[in-house]
């Protein structure tokens, strides 16, 4: 099977290409016909290659850890370097980044105003996304965890709505304040672990090696302050930056306005993969980073002592019921949408909350009585970070298409247009039932093995989060019923309201891997499950 592209390995190419695909684009005329082409040319070829990397994971040796592994010396003064490869997490979201994009691309032919830069914007991000999915070098990460940020700033900001500049710089002081914490941390693990080894080294398979038992070792200082307060800074540095990125209740508060101003293709990709980023962040670093913390006793204003775990698990319950309230309430379809991603995305923190307790637990005590569950539950968490990805897309994608159309995103403004646009309705309500988790359709499987997970771990917790799936149906009725029955508007009578081929051959993909994933996931669970299986195993080994 292919492992190289133009003398680069897959992995290297896979983050390489879209930037030079890029600044093709930014140098060719002001042709728009050309440019969309080839941007949807390249972006199919990238997805291709994404496609690839995932069958090489898939078709690999089970349990063999990375795979196309890659490392080159970079800085080496720092001891940072060029380490690539991907296991079955990372190989799922650069799978569903890989997807993304073109789809994007093709929902991006309606922009008319500077084609080549809005092309070249959605490549850059590509860049940035791939390269945290596949590094395995952590000032690497951070550095791709920054450029991630640039380009969806500059799309909100330029190609957005009429609340834009608010939205793309609220978006970016959220990111940054996120981001002085996380580079903080970066570097008190990295030059700690390095002064331990007696070498720089930002490695991050080293990192998760050496820092949990260095950071446990009680009388330790590093550049004079005790290493238990250096632990407390790093982890407070990357939770933060990861919280704001999923986003985790209440660090959520930047999303709604980013996704309801951004144009259709931005809000497909900031759903669809951006908020994977923190999500991985916390499964790549931080459950494995801060063992000891997560379980640690904590005592908060007199209450009852709790530990890190249990709070994370207490915030993504707030996160899917406060979600799913918010989303009940909204008038604007785009601002539904986006709080039904903190909805969704409540789950996968939910279930890395039991992998956080699980691991802490398994780390000092060695008890592994919860291990089964944390391995159902992470499985979940890492699926529901796909599917979520599928169907936010595609509920941004649509609601885009009648936003084109009508012009406002006034729910009230809408009423009876199946009676105008049957094939839109009959994709709408699709892809309502997959984001609701209907059995059969992609979103039941996640969030299945997520509360089969939970469950056992944190009772009362999955139990009132269980208000927020039903208020999940609730506000999916709400939008089907607002959009598609009632008495019809006759304000659009004169309105082309049916979906157009472009946007029929941009979500087709989509509805496909919704209903595949839904009644046949064992085409990529096995490949998650390999990974967390030996994440969780190595660490009883």
């Amino acid at each position: 099977m292919i492992d190289s592209v133009f003398g680069l390995d897959l992995l290297s190419a896979l983050v390489v290409l879209p930037a030079l695909a890029a600044l093709l684009l930014l140098v060719l005329p002001q042709q728009k016909r050309l440019i969309r082409w080839l941007a949807l040319v390249l972006g199919l070829g990238l997805a291709a290659l994404a496609v690839l990397a995932f069958r090489h994971y898939q078709l690999g040796e089970p349990g063999a850890g990375y795979a196309l592994e890659r490392s080159t010396p970079w800085f080496e003064l720092l001891g940072a370097s060029w380490h690539v490869g991907i296991d079955g997490i990372s190989a799922v979201l650069v799978l569903l980044t890989g997807i993304l994009t073109p789809l994007a691309i093709l929902v991006s032919w309606e922009i008319e105003d500077r084609v080549n830069m809005h092309m070249a914007l959605l490549l850059f991000f590509q860049t940035g996304l791939m390269g945290v999915f596949v590094t395995l070098d952590l000032l690497t990460f951070f550095l791709f965890w920054e450029l991630s940020l640039v380009p969806m700033y500059f799309l909100i900001n330029q190609w957005g709505g009429p609340g834009r500049h608010y939205a793309s710089v609220k978006f970016m002081i959220y990111s940054l304040g996120g981001s002085l914490g996380f580079l903080l941390a970066t570097q008190l693990v990295g030059w700690a672990v390095s002064a331990q080894l007696g070498a720089p080294s930002f490695d991050m398979v080293t990192l998760t090696e050496t820092w949990p038992v260095l950071a446990n070792t009680v009388g330790a200082t590093f550049l004079g302050i005790p290493i238990e307060t250096v632990k407390a800074f790093a982890f407070i540095g990357f939770f933060v930056a990861f919280a704001i990125k999923v986003p985790v209740w209440p660090f959520h508060t930047w999303l709604p306005d980013a996704h309801s101003e951004a144009p259709t293709a931005g809000s497909m990709l900031l759903a669809g993969a951006m908020l994977k980023l923190g999500a991985y962040g916390f499964l790549r670093l931080v459950i494995p980073l801060f063992p000891d913390v997560w379980v640690a006793e904590l005592q908060i204003l007199g209450l009852p002592a709790t530990n890190a775990a249990t709070l994370f698990a207490v915030l993504a319950m707030l996160g899917v019921v406060l979600g799913a309230f918010a989303a009940f309430a909204q008038n604007d379809i785009k601002r539904l949408v986006a709080y039904s991603s903190v909805n969704h995305m409540g789950f996968v923190v939910l279930g890395l909350a039991v992998a956080a307790q699980a691991w802490g637990e398994q780390f000092i005590t060695g008890g592994t009585e919860r291990l089964q569950d944390a391995i159902l539950a992470t499985n979940g968490a890492v699926l529901q970070m796909f599917n979520h990805g599928l169907s936010s897309a595609g509920m941004f994608l649509l609601a885009g298409a009648i936003y084109h159309k009508t012009h406002t995103r006034d729910l009230r403004q809408y009423g009876g247009f199946w009676v105008k646009a049957p094939i839109y309705g009959g994709i709408f309500l699709f892809t309502s039932m997959a984001s609701l988790g209907l059995p059969g359709l992609n979103g039941f499987v996640g969030e299945f093995l997520v509360v089969r997970g939970a469950w056992p771990v944190f009772t009362l917790l999955t139990a009132l989060a269980m208000i927020g799936l039903l208020f999940t149906g609730a506000y999916i009725l709400k939008g089907i019923r607002s959009v598609l029955h009632g008495p019809f508007n006759m304000r659009w009578r004169d309105t082309q309201l049916e979906i157009e081929t472009r946007e029929v051959l941009a979500i087709a993909p989509l509805l496909v891997l919704m209903l595949v994933t839904g009644v046949a996931p064992n085409w990529i669970l096995p490949v998650i499950n390999d990974s967390v299986t030996r994440l969780f195993g190595g660490l009883a080994g």
